[in-house]
């Protein structure tokens, strides 16, 4: 923190910052003032350094709150943070590009020396109207960076300065500045007493437990309060025991209804159901068995119209079933008779005997 003498000891720190470091490179006596450019350009080689504008810092701009107590107590200082804009400007001979070569040298040492180093601020603090200030002992240096600027921006900035020609000049942000109040604070009182009481949980006067959500498990890592992990560790879940039970009932029945179709055809066939250690059946193997073993079924039952001894749907009405005849029997009756077991019709269609 810094009093209120931080801004011009940044401005005058600024100014011999530049001076210390114009070699090699300018070989010329220059003259590096902390004014405002000048209505009447000076001959002589010369930099001025112009503090334009101070603004709140936006990121700083609160910390220093709250302040105060309800009752006005003062509980901090107040601190300020600003940031400073300075427009730096150039003179000298255009013949030989004085003002371009200063320029130069400023936007070289500004960027190769972007902090405040502490030696200037101590050398700028000697300044008999600055030596009150106590900016060497902030803890937050100041960090210049470049602002870039368009026409309409320095039109406006030199606008302001009336009757005062444009030269070539940059301008820098300094950030980050903190100005801290004067008043001290008043001291917070120290503990009387201090009381510390340990109850388990459940005891009278005890805190009550955070209450677990349904569907979650208790500290002791059984679910919704239940019993504890290791007493359930040898029992297999009630949902995966139904499962495997109804796996293996599905397997069960398929392997009779394999054998009971392997009867009819002289072969013991049955569809294996696929297990796995501890695991119910995928489902889409045990309906594959149901439906084979359905079809497999349907498939040893005798025809209804061979049963009943009734012509096939299709057939023409008053038609007896064939019975042997010679071969003078008319041709046409022997096109309408057709066999009990036939698999077509009479009119030469299908069987449509439902399955």
């Amino acid at each position: 923190m810094s009093n209120a003498l931080a801004i011009a000891h940044v401005t005058q720190a600024l100014a011999l910052l530049i001076e210390a470091n114009l070699q090699p490179e300018i070989d010329m006596a220059v003259k590096v003032e902390p004014r405002k450019p000048s209505a009447d350009p000076p001959p002589e080689p010369t930099i001025t350094v112009f503090l334009y504008q101070v603004t709140p810092n936006t990121s700083q701009r609160g910390t220093d709150l709250p302040t105060r107590a309800s009752d006005g107590t003062l509980l901090k200082r107040a601190a300020t943070a600003l940031d400073l804009h300075f427009l730096i400007s150039a003179y000298g001979d255009e013949t030989e590009l004085v003002g371009q070569r200063l320029i130069g040298s400023v936007v070289r040492t500004l960027h190769e020396i972007p902090v405040l180093p502490l030696d200037i601020i101590e050398l700028a603090g000697e300044k008999p109207y600055l030596a009150e200030s106590d900016l060497a002992e902030a803890a937050q240096r100041v960090r210049f960076t470049p602002t870039v600027m368009d026409i309409d921006e320095t039109s406006k900035l030199w606008g302001m300065l009336h009757q005062t020609p444009y030269t070539l000049s940059v301008v820098y942000q300094a950030a980050l500045v903190l100005i801290e109040g004067r008043e001290t604070p008043v001291a917070a009182k120290p503990v009387e007493r201090s009381t510390v009481r340990v109850l388990p949980f459940g005891a009278p006067g005890a805190p009550e437990g955070r209450r677990v959500p349904s569907g979650a498990g208790d500290a002791s890592g059984a679910p919704n309060g239940g019993a504890p992990a290791e007493a359930t560790a040898g029992k297999e879940p009630a949902g995966a025991a139904a499962q495997a039970a109804a796996g293996a009932s599905a397997g069960a029945a398929t392997g009779r209804a394999g054998t009971a179709a392997g009867a009819a055809d002289g072969t013991v066939t049955g569809t294996p159901v696929r297990m796995t250690s501890g695991k119910a059946p995928v489902k889409g193997v045990a309906k594959t068995a149901a439906k084979a073993a359905a079809r497999t079924r349907k498939g040893t039952q005798p025809n209804k119209v061979t049963q009943a001894g009734k012509s096939p749907r299709g057939a023409a009405k008053g038609t007896a079933p064939a019975t042997p005849t010679d071969s003078r029997t008319d041709s046409r009756t022997d096109s309408r008779t057709e066999s009990p077991t036939n698999s077509t019709t009479a009119d030469g269609g299908p069987d449509r005997t439902e399955r």
